[in-house]
């Protein structure tokens, strides 16, 4: 007989989720399943309202990335209102938007992911967390991660009014300018993430990289998945996060595609499995093959790991001397190591922070022209930027007064919802030897998932519009004395 062991909830990730591991009669992994249980709905109650309201609306999808739906939602605005941004505009728009890579990709790293290698995988999990990290690493290192963010938030703060839900994306532009002064401070504030960024990259090479034990894990088979990946590239083909074309390599690294974001329906297609609320995204011209991966797939990752895959370099000198170490030690491109996620993720941040040096000291940002009026309402627009879990596509249609008749959101945790269920099958294989497992040992198959920085909240959708209800009615010592089901309850 069969026996299932359940992760639930799974730990240090945006959202709720749960993983299901089902064994044979011998105690062998038989299937695995990363299930999104929370339905959030957001493209469909968005229907209805002006189109103008969204860069409003998505910053509230998620708290971990909304500048990444803020910009992804202005840039449909400037499509959907066919104007281009005015070049200071586009200045302030990136000087923002590295900001919060930068913020985004630390919380994750030193909160999130390090404290699995910093502190160890198999520590308990009381001490494994933020506050382990801190005590192995010191209260300096600490303290440098609250300031590099709390500088690069009060960017984004001055340019859209918050950091936590910035708002004031604006078709054609954006809605305050930066003056002298402030050119400054954001100069200081770029050189200091420049340092801390060679810093962190530093710390993971002595912590990881130097570490026999946990450089084994990273090249580890269970933690390689052999996929397509998909991200943006700049006119050089270099890595970008704000703009460019979307490009796609198979799983040996030959180029399968390269497309306008506004063209992403012709070579993306959305697969629904019953069992989760999470879209699985596939190349559409291949055709959904299942959840399998290897030649012909039609899956495909995108994110950090991904970006640097696709890519012929990064755009900054820092971050490229970073970019050929890491593919010099991992074999090569395209590499398919899940974990060295975590190392692409400090390399794109370095990045981000060199580019924000140079905007800084660029005689454009301080311009007064931050908008072209030259509005047009064209009632469809595509925005699309590299958001730092991945590509994020935001796709609205409107009727002739701008109102709303068509959201459709594909964010990056979606792009990754079917390798992400592989890669953790494939760590339960490796690590799970029947029903009575460590805690260590189940930690390494989050570690599988943790790599992806998933984010649920932003992920899960419902086709077309259902939701089944369950209700479950307990008397006051806990025994369930009815159950109340609703299989289609419309959102």
């Amino acid at each position: 007989m069969s026996k299932k062991i359940t992760i639930n909830p799974i730990t240090r990730l945006e959202g709720h989720g749960k993983i299901e591991i089902f064994l044979d009669d011998e105690g062998k992994v038989e299937d695995a399943f990363w299930q999104v249980v929370e339905l959030r709905g957001f493209e469909r109650f968005c229907l209805g309202r002006p189109a103008e309201e969204m860069t409003r609306i998505a910053p509230n999808i998620c708290g971990v990335c909304p500048s990444a739906h803020h910009m992804a939602a202005t840039k449909a605005l400037d499509a959907l209102y066919g104007v281009e941004p005015t070049p200071t505009a586009t200045l302030i728009r990136q000087l923002e938007y590295n900001a919060f890579v930068i913020e985004d990709h630390y919380i994750h790293f030193f909160f999130l992911a390090a404290p699995d290698f910093v502190v160890g995988p198999d520590a308990h999990p009381a001490v494994r967390n933020i506050l382990g990290l801190i005590d192995k690493v010191g209260k300096e290192t600490g303290l440098k991660v609250i300031e590099v963010r709390k500088r690069n938030r009060e960017i984004i703060k001055h340019i859209f009014g918050k950091a936590p839900h910035p708002e004031g994306g604006l078709p054609g532009g954006v809605p305050r300018r930066i003056t002298e002064e402030d050119r400054k401070w954001i100069k200081e504030t770029a050189d200091f993430t420049v340092e801390f960024a060679r810093y962190a990259l530093l710390l993971f090479k002595e912590v990881v990289l130097g570490n026999e034990k946990y450089l084994d894990l990273v090249q580890n088979e269970a933690y390689k998945l052999k996929t397509s990946y998909m991200g943006l590239v700049d006119e050089n083909r270099k890595v970008t996060f704000y703009d460019g074309k979307v490009r796609v390599i198979d799983p040996e690294g030959a180029e399968y595609a390269m497309f306008d974001p506004q063209d992403y329906i012709e070579h993306i297609g959305e697969w629904v499995e019953p069992w989760t609320y999470v879209k699985m995204p596939f190349l559409r011209k291949i055709g959904w093959k299942g959840l399998s991966a290897g030649d012909g797939t039609s899956l495909y990752r995108v994110g950090p790991l991904a970006r640097l895959n696709v890519s012929d370099g990064m755009a900054t000198p820092l971050a490229q001397k970073e970019y050929e170490e890491m593919f010099n030690i991992l074999g090569g491109k395209p590499a398919h190591n899940t974990l060295a996620m975590h190392w692409a993720r400090l390399i794109c941040a370095l990045q981000a922070a060199e580019h924000n040096q140079m905007i800084a000291s660029d005689p454009f940002l301080t311009s007064r022209d931050i908008r072209n009026m030259d509005l047009r309402l064209r009632r469809e627009g595509v925005g699309c930027v590299e958001a730092p879990r991945g590509t994020l596509f935001h796709h609205y249609k409107t009727d002739q007064n701008g109102i709303l008749t068509m959201v459709n959101l594909i964010v990056a945790t979606q792009h990754n919802a079917a390798p992400i269920c592989l890669s953790i099958k494939e760590a339960a294989r490796e690590f799970v030897k029947g029903p009575d497992v460590k805690e260590g040992l189940l930690n390494r198959v989050e570690m599988a998932f943790r790599a992806y920085d998933p984010c649920l909240a932003c992920a899960t959708h419902a086709l077309p519009g259902v939701l089944p209800l369950s209700i479950h009615i307990r008397n006051k010592k806990g025994d369930l004395i009815r159950t109340i089901e609703r299989p289609e309850t419309t959102i």
